[in-house]
């Protein structure tokens, strides 16, 4: 880990945080990198910012230590040549971070279940060295230039400013319950972050901007029980998430590694795809030579139909009805109806 140097070439900005903002930048002996810049408030003292530095370089070299090749490595910590601001220096994962794919859509189980298990692996490894992340959310899911999952962002969040930071940040919807009553962390807190941030991958930020906004819910207890699913998602998917989100850490999944065991057998097939356009969700899947599709019209919470049928790929051929609502139904019936189809 290297201290203070300033031989780091600052490129175009990339992306912003909480903590300060993401730029590009080549490092000498990494090439290119991702660089956090974090400045010096107006209001901070010469006293304090040399105190929030030496914090920094601190913490960096903790960082630096949890290699795993699902975290995101900190190279080192660099000061600008004027003094006024800190640079973390760490990988550069040219894929992204998965708050892109939330912001799109519903994922795929597939690649929920992919870039899930990796997450743990990486998890895993923090909470074996007495790290609790405290800020598992889809935009620090970074996807290398493999497409590898990488845990990032990390180390920079305490207790002392987990609301305050979790406000400002957006990332009150990922407090578990205990949070929000007892005001500390811990590697249950991190497993129900996961949960949040399972569910969120599954269903896109459309969907999710449908329920009661989680961070006015969750402190009130059974949030868990209050998910709103789109019928795709499997039985075993809905169990694996809640066991991950209750509100008693005691009942929760107790580790890690209890959460991969949990994980690693979750069914992906058959794998839908899943767009949601305003009131209309529709799903698309390909078997052999036909494609399956299932289109759902929310008009109200009292009318909505929906129908499934499968269709010659090549255009060749007839389509086959496969089920539907025979008119309009109310939105309980149409979502019961609709998990009914998915499970067959």
């Amino acid at each position: 880990m290297a201290g203070y140097i300033a031989e780091i070439a600052i490129g175009k900005h990339i992306g912003n945080g909480h903590f300060g903002d993401v730029h590009l930048a080549t490092d000498p002996v990494h090439g290119q990198v991702a660089v956090k810049i974090i400045a010096k408030k107006n209001t901070d003292t010469p006293e304090k910012w040399a105190a929030d530095k030496a914090e920094f370089l601190t913490e960096a070299q903790n960082l630096a230590s949890a290699a795993h090749p699902n975290i995101v490595p900190v190279y080192h910590l660099v000061q600008s040549p004027d003094g006024l601001s800190i640079q973390y220096c760490m990988k550069y994962c040219a894929g992204g971070s998965l708050q892109v794919a939330f912001d799109t859509g519903p994922s795929t189980l597939h690649m929920v279940r992919k870039v899930g298990t990796e997450v743990l692996l990486g998890l895993g490894a923090l909470h074996a060295r007495g790290m609790i992340h405290r800020d598992i959310k889809p935009a620090n899911i970074l996807l290398d230039e493999t497409g590898v999952a990488r845990i990032g962002d990390f180390g920079l969040v305490t207790d002392k400013l987990i609301f305050g930071y979790a406000d400002k940040a957006g990332y009150n919807d990922h407090l578990a319950y205990e949070v929000w009553h007892q005001g500390m962390t811990s590697t249950k807190t991190d497993i129900w972050a996961f949960g949040m941030t399972l569910y969120r991958l599954l269903h896109g930020d459309a969907w999710y901007k449908e329920s009661n906004l989680p961070r006015l819910e969750i402190k009130n207890g059974g949030f868990c029980q209050k998910l709103k699913w789109l019928p795709h998602i499997p039985q075993r998917w809905r169990r694996a998430i809640r066991s991950m989100m209750h509100d008693d850490p005691a009942s929760r999944s107790q580790s890690v590694g209890q959460v991969q065991a949990a994980f690693s057998g979750l069914p992906t097939d058959p794998e839908w795809v899943c767009e949601i356009n305003g009131p209309q969700v529709n799903w698309a899947r390909q078997q052999g030579s036909r494609t399956f599709r299932v289109e759902w019209n929310r008009t109200s919470q009292r009318k909505q139909s929906w129908r499934a049928w499968s269709e010659p790929t090549n255009g060749t051929g007839r389509n086959r009805a496969l089920g539907g609502s025979g008119g309009e139904v109310g939105s309980v019936q149409a979502n019961n109806d609709l998990t009914e189809f998915f499970k067959g």
